[in-house]
């Protein structure tokens, strides 16, 4: 299984993008599925999450900020930001947990999209 991530790049503050992340592979079922970013320095940390449901979970310094969806036909998940900063530049990964049994699922990593946020 694989997780391409694509859309990110440099955008200018206040700015908008989206992110998109398909998985390919031998896929029956995907869980959740989610973002995370890491800034240069600093821990990878939560984006936003959503379960094969659609409900949603988001850190605090992106709510009303960012949206995540996902297609369950398609195997894709996306995030759209909107008035970026700064503060949002990092390197974004898709993730997401495929159920191995009924009791475990295993957790598979994009590569990275890089966003850039100018002032």
């Amino acid at each position: 299984v694989q997780l391409v991530e694509s859309g990110g790049g440099l955008v200018r503050a206040r700015g908008s993008l989206k992110l998109s992340c398909a998985a390919s592979g031998s896929i029956f079922r995907i869980n959740d599925m989610g973002w995370y970013r890491q800034a240069p320095g600093k821990q990878r940390e939560l984006v936003a999450q959503i379960t094969s449901g659609g409900s949603t979970n988001y850190a605090d310094s992106v709510k009303g900020r960012f949206t995540i969806s996902r297609d369950n036909g398609k195997n894709t998940v996306d995030l759209q930001m909107i008035s970026l900063n700064p503060e949002h530049t990092a390197v974004y990964y898709c993730n997401a947990f495929l159920p191995v049994n009924r009791n475990s699922a295993f957790e598979y990593w994009g590569q990275g999209t890089q966003v850039t946020v100018s002032s």
